[in-house]
C-alpha cells in the first residue's frame, strides 16, 4: 500500500509541478491538528522558549532579520553553524524532536518561531532562519491567537518527502496573547 501509495505520488508530481492544492487535504489536516498537535502545542517549554527569543529579539530590525537569515543559509553544509546549531540543540528542539518521533512516521519536521518568524527550535534543519515572509507565519501569528493555515501539498526541500505544513499560533497560556508561531511537516502520505 505504501509504495503504491508513493508511486501515485510521484506520477502525480509532474502534473501538479510538485504543488497538490492543500484544499483537498484540509480536512485530513485539520483533525490531525485537532487530535494529534493541539494537546502538545502549547506545552510550557515550546512558550518559555518563544518567550526567550522574543525578548531577546523585540529590538531586531528587517537588517539584522536578513542578516541571520543569509548567515543560517551560509552556515548550511559546513562544519561551523553559529547560528544554527542554537535551533536545532536544545531542550525546545529536544521536545520537538520527541513529537516527530512519537508520530511514527507522520510529522517529517517540526519548528518554532518567535514574532518575527525567525526559528526559535526545530526538530532538523530547515532550509532558511526567518519565516517571516511565508504563509506559516503571516497566516498565523499576525492574524492572532486561533488562526491556522494549510499549506499546499508539495515537495520539502529540508526533508526530501512531499508534506503538507500545518501552521498555527502559538500563544502564552498565561496572557491569551500570541507569541509566535509552529509549523508541523505532514508526511503527505498519510494524509490520504
Amino acid at each position: 500500500m505504501k509504495l503504491t501509495t508513493l508511486a501515485v505520488l510521484a506520477a502525480m508530481a509532474p502534473a501538479f509541478a510538485t504543488t497538490v492544492s492543500a484544499n483537498e487535504y484540509a480536512p485530513a489536516m485539520s483533525a490531525y491538528l485537532e487530535n494529534e498537535v493541539r494537546s502538545w502545542a502549547h506545552s510550557p517549554i515550546l512558550v518559555d522558549a518563544i518567550n526567550a527569543q522574543n525578548e531577546l529579539t523585540s529590538g531586531y530590525d528587517q537588517g539584522m532579520i536578513d542578516q541571520l537569515d543569509l548567515a543560517w543559509r551560509a552556515e548550511i553544509g559546513t562544519p561551523t553553524t553559529p547560528t544554527i546549531t542554537p535551533v536545532i540543540v536544545s531542550a525546545a528542539a529536544d521536545f520537538l524532536r520527541g513529537q516527530v518521533e512519537a508520530s511514527g512516521g507522520r510529522v517529517t519536521e517540526i519548528f518554532i518561531m518567535d514574532a518575527h518568524g525567525l526559528n526559535v527550535a526545530a526538530s532538523g534543519m530547515t532550509s532558511d532562519m526567518w519565516q517571516g515572509d511565508e504563509a506559516k507565519h503571516s497566516q498565523t501569528y499576525s492574524v492572532g491567537p486561533d488562526a491556522v493555515h494549510f499549506g499546499d501539498v508539495e515537495l520539502d526541500e529540508s526533508t526530501q518527502s512531499y508534506q503538507g505544513q500545518i501552521s498555527l499560533t502559538i500563544t502564552d497560556p498565561k496572557t491569551g496573547q500570541a507569541i509566535g508561531a509552529m509549523t508541523i511537516g505532514v508526511d503527505a502520505e498519510t494524509l490520504i
